[in-house]
C-alpha cells in the first residue's frame, strides 16, 4: 500500500488487526527485514495491527528532496497521522529506525502506548568493538556473490547457514533498491536539531536490546538512554552484532513477548 504524504508516496505493508504498531527498519534495508524479524513473534500474539513502512531512498519509497533527519521525521509524523489515525499506538524500531522510533515517542509521547528499540543509532557510540566473527559454519561464497557475500560478512557474527538464508530472504533483495544519492543526501545532516531525548522523560514501557559484539553502533552509549525512560528494560546480547534480529531470534522474541505484556497492561 501507500500514503502519499509531503509529495512522496510512503510504500508500506500491514500484517493483522488491533492495537497499532508502527515499525521501522534501519538503514540501507527495507521493510522485509523487520517483516521477516517480527511477523514469527506476533504470529503467535493475536490483537496487533503490524505497519511496516518503507524509509525514504529504500524499498519503494522515493527519498524525492528530503535533505535532512529532521525532514524525514517530518514525514513519518504525517505518515502516523494518515494511516494509523489520531489513537494510540506502539512503536520499534531497529538501528536509524530506532533513532526515528525515538524522536516520534518524543513528539507523541500521550500517543505512544510502549517504545521497543533495537540496536539503537545514537548521536555518541563511545568504544565501538571491533567485528568479530564469532561461529562460522558456512560458507558464503557459495551463495552469495562477490558483493552480497562482502556484506554479509560484515554484517553478521554468527554465520550460519540459518542466518545466511535470513541475509539471502530478508536483506539482500533490498540492497538494490536503495536510492544512494538519497541517503547520501538525508545523511549529511542526519542528526535532528535537538535530541530525541530533549523533552520530559518518556513514562511509557521501554525496551533497549543491544549486541555485544555490533560494531556499528555499539553498546555502551545506549546506557545513557535510561536517564530519559524510567521504564526501561536494557538488555546486551552475547553473540550478537548489529544484525542482532536474526542471530538471536529467540531472546528477542522473550523480550518483546515480555515488553508487549507491559504496554497492554499500561493500555
Amino acid at each position: 500500500m501507500e500514503y502519499n504524504t509531503r509529495e512522496i508516496a510512503v510504500h508500506y505493508v500491514e500484517h493483522g488487526a488491533g492495537a497499532p504498531v508502527l515499525i521501522l527498519h534501519g538503514a540501507g534495508v527495507d521493510h522485509r527485514e523487520m517483516v521477516g524479524a517480527l511477523e514469527p513473534i506476533f504470529s503467535e500474539l493475536p490483537g496487533y495491527r503490524r505497519v511496516y513502512p518503507d524509509l525514504p531512498g529504500m524499498g519503494r519509497t522515493p527519498a524525492g528532496t528530503l535533505g535532512s533527519g529532521d525532514q524525514v521525521l517530518d514525514l513519518l509524523l504525517a505518515f502516523v497521522d494518515g494511516v494509523i489515525g489520531d489513537g494510540q499506538f506502539g512503536l520499534m524500531g531497529h538501528s536509524a529506525g530506532a533513532y526515528y522510533a525515538r524522536a516520534i515517542a518524543g513528539r507523541r509521547p500521550e500517543r505512544v502506548t510502549g517504545l521497543a528499540v533495537i540496536c539503537p543509532l545514537g548521536e555518541n557510540a563511545p568504544k565501538l568493538p571491533v567485528h568479530q566473527v564469532l561461529q562460522s559454519s558456512v560458507d558464503p561464497g557459495e551463495m552469495l556473490g562477490p558483493a552480497d557475500e562482502s556484506v554479509y560478512r560484515d554484517y553478521f557474527v554468527v554465520q550460519t547457514q540459518a542466518t545466511l538464508e535470513r541475509y539471502k530472504e530478508y536483506v539482500a533483495p533490498a540492497l538494490g533498491l536503495v536510492d544512494e544519492a538519497g541517503l547520501e543526501r538525508i545523511g549529511q545532516h542526519w542528526q535532528f536539531g535537538s535530541s530525541p531525548e530533549a523533552g520530559q522523560p518518556y513514562s511509557g514501557p521501554v525496551l533497549i536490546v543491544t549486541g555485544r559484539q555490533d560494531s556499528t553502533v555499539g553498546y555502551a552509549g545506549q546506557w545513557d538512554l535510561l536517564e530519559h525512560y524510567p521504564r526501561a528494560t536494557f538488555a546486551v546480547l552475547d553473540r550478537a552484532g548489529h544484525a542482532l534480529p536474526h542471530e538471536q531470534p529467540g531472546l528477542l522474541k522473550a523480550l518483546i513477548t515480555e515488553w508487549l505484556d507491559r504496554v497492554r497492561e499500561r493500555r
